[in-house]
């Protein structure tokens, strides 16, 4: 039913998508020869695969795939948000792309503050003051400049996506009618988004505005969002809304091309984001579980998640201590990750039981979390590696959409720290390392992720899923190197959360309960989520050939060129 779904939203579309005779979620292909893209919809996967098919490289393939994301994904994928990009070349290139958004220039260090003094994070959250300038656009175009093919021909499936329309899944369909209300509540003029009846599955959704929006991009490039009719509507928007996102902040928007982190593991490189992502936070789980070691132990056994989530509640103390903006704040990365720091941070680690939060780190109370971020993994024929990660980081971000240009804009405001010590919406502590500051950007735990042997790559992996991201990234990483696992396995296996506080062990419904009795039994306490993360993962074996897989967890989909 949902094959024929599919190919019915795209009976009129464009010549690229005319080919598709099979729009299934494809979550597991091993390949040689051919590049492969791993993405958080179908649809989006192939857009990224045709551009590999019609002689573009990773960097096309990923532009691609990303623009029709949102389009496909707008719980989470984006032209209103920002992200991060780890890629590498053939040329041995290390690439590190910052197009986070950023504070606007009127924001302030006290503006979620009421009179009281106390954080009001609806603020934060919803509405036009919880939007920081958006990167994601900014980003593509700087990535461009690594790919073979012009803009113009990338951005046109998501415009055929936009235009035609295209199949809702069950999920996404009561996405949308689960926040009818709360759309309704934060936009005054009609959005594509919410109809008279309830949405269900295979509904058509099409996004004219959307449409028009991504034909600016395509024909004036950068400055077709940053300037011009785009710039106007979403500066209207936040009159509207009790935004501050101005003229100049947009027209002055620009991406920083950072120095990748780079830490050796087992053997291997492993390349990621430095700050303001969560970049360094995996770098200080490998560095950390590495002092100790899991040579011998199993795959989510008591032993292995026990030194696992040690390591994940020291490093979250960190981050809410010591990390933010590196061009902001005095970046702490050499210190985090010195041998000398490392192993002190471990020095009250006990096999024989729990280590209370309160001896790693100041307790404060804590929150939820959000999955809606995206990743992409592209690896190409050649050899080129591309992680991207992006958000609008709450679902559907502020709930804003942009009146007349159709795409919500982000809620990243809230991950600042409003008030040192108040957690934002994924339970994540700040302090005066992530104040809020005008044109600031907040730290990010998005964690685009590629690891080396040899100098090749081996993995290509990344998440969303809030706080949640790194661990899962690491979890991922420790699943090949270390336990031998293939990568459906390292995707799909039941994972693991601890972020120093609250003080408990998240773990999905079906993770092992023998593990979870042995480890009580030590003073953990757990709590059971319905899931954690959707990583995108590629590896590579030793024969060369690429193992690519789409998590489970969603309607995340691999495509091959």
């Amino acid at each position: 039913m949902r094959k024929f779904l599919f190919l019915l939203a795209f009976i009129s579309t464009a010549t690229l998508f005319a080919q598709f005779t099979d729009y299934n979620t494809v979550k597991e292909v091993k390949v040689s020869n051919k590049g492969v893209v791993a993405s958080a919809f179908p649809l989006a996967s192939e857009a990224g695969a045709q551009m590999l098919r019609e002689g573009g490289n990773a960097f096309d393939a990923m532009i691609a795939t990303q623009f029709a994301l949102a389009v496909t994904h707008p719980q989470a994928g984006n032209i209103g948000g920002g992200g991060f990009t780890i890629a590498t070349t053939t040329t041995g290139k290390k690439i590190a792309l910052d197009y986070r958004e950023k504070a606007p220039s009127k924001a302030h260090r006290d503006m979620y503050l009421d009179e009281n003094g106390d954080a009001n994070l609806d603020l934060s959250q919803a509405g036009g003051l919880a939007s920081g300038v958006p990167g994601s656009v900014a980003g593509m175009f700087k990535m461009h400049e690594y790919a073979k093919l012009p803009m113009e021909k990338l951005i046109q499936p998501a415009i055929d996506l936009a235009e035609q329309g295209y199949a809702l899944s069950a999920a996404d369909a009561n996405s949308l009618n689960n926040r009818k209300e709360t759309f309704l509540k934060y936009n005054k003029n009609p959005i594509a988004f919410v109809k008279e009846e309830p949405w269900k599955e295979g509904d058509i959704l099409v996004q004219k505005e959307l449409a028009a929006t991504l034909k600016r991009i395509q024909k004036e490039g950068q400055k077709g969002f940053y300037e011009g009719e785009t710039a106007k509507l979403i500066v209207k928007q936040m009159k509207e809304s009790h935004g501050i996102i101005s003229k100049k902040d947009l027209k002055n928007y620009q991406v920083r091309e950072r120095e990748p982190l780079v830490i050796d593991y087992q053997g291997h490189q492993v390349v990621t984001m430095p700050l303001p992502s969560g970049g360094l936070v995996l770098a200080q789980l490998l560095k950390m579980v590495d002092l100790k070691g899991l040579k011998g132990m199993q795959l989510n056994s008591p032993e292995a998640v026990q030194l696992m989530v040690e390591v994940e509640r020291r490093v979250f103390a960190d981050r809410a201590e010591y990390m933010g903006d590196p061009d902001f704040i005095e970046d702490q990365t050499e210190k985090l990750l010195s041998p000398a720091y490392l192993k002190d941070r471990m020095a009250n680690y006990d096999p024989s039981k729990a280590t209370p939060s309160s001896e790693v780190g100041k307790v404060e109370n804590l929150g939820k979390e959000s999955m809606q971020t995206t990743h992409i993994s592209v690896l190409d024929k050649d050899g080129n590696a591309v992680s991207t990660t992006t958000t609008i980081n709450g679902g559907y971000g502020s709930k804003v959409v942009v009146s007349g240009a159709g795409f919500f804009l982000n809620n990243e405001m809230d991950d600042f720290s409003a008030k040192p010590g108040v957690p934002n919406m994924f339970g994540a502590l700040g302090g005066k390392a992530n104040a809020i500051e005008p044109n600031k950007r907040m730290l990010s735990a998005m964690s685009p992720t590629i690891v080396l042997k040899d100098n090749t790559p081996k993995i290509v992996v990344g998440t969303p899923g809030g706080t949640t991201i790194p661990t899962q990234v690491f979890q991922s990483i420790v699943d090949v190197i270390d336990f031998g696992a293939n990568a459906n396995i390292a995707v799909n296996a039941p994972k693991f959360h601890h972020q120093w506080l609250p003080e408990e062990v998240r773990v999905e419904r079906d993770f092992p309960e023998t593990t979870i009795k042995a480890l009580e039994k030590k003073g953990y306490t757990f709590k059971k989520t319905y899931k954690i993360g959707r990583v995108e993962m590629i590896v590579v074996d030793e024969n060369g050939n690429y193992h690519a897989v789409a998590d489970g967890r969603g309607d995340d989909s691999v495509a091959v060129e």
